[in-house]
């Protein structure tokens, strides 16, 4: 079976934003993202794509943590405390699984460990396997 790990590295959008996958296992995903000038938007807050950036990918990887390929069919982020600076961390934990759907929440952390935001994804699991992709 592919490493998950492994296999997020090929995402060359979460590289460019600086977000490392942090660990992986069946159903959970835990992701940090170093805060840096360019994740700020207009108010020197971090932009809210960026934090959302942070959640679908620690999303994906806890969704596709069985080796199947897994995609997202429906998404929310609310977000509630702003986040200026430091690192910000993505955990990931699945919340129902069946043959095809599952849903996962994930909680993205500031800092100083306060809920800045929460994610919730719904998720399709297709009939391939990962392994067919690389």
């Amino acid at each position: 079976m592919v490493d998950i790990q492994e296999f997020f590295k090929r995402d060359s959008f979460a590289e460019h934003c600086g977000i490392k996958l942090v660990e992986v296992s069946p159903g959970s995903a835990r992701a940090e993202m170093e805060i840096k000038k360019e994740h700020l938007n207009g108010l020197n807050t971090v932009h809210g794509g960026a934090i959302f950036t942070l959640a679908d990918l620690t999303f994906a990887a806890a969704a596709n943590s069985y080796g199947m390929v897994t995609v997202a069919i429906n998404v929310s982020i609310t977000y509630m405390v702003a986040i200026t600076r430091g690192k910000i961390t993505a955990v990931a934990r699945e919340i129902s699984r069946n043959p095809k759907l599952s849903t996962y929440t994930i909680d993205i952390f500031n800092e100083e460990g306060e809920v800045a935001a929460v994610f919730q994804g719904l998720a399709y699991q297709k009939k391939q396997s990962l392994d067919e992709l690389i």
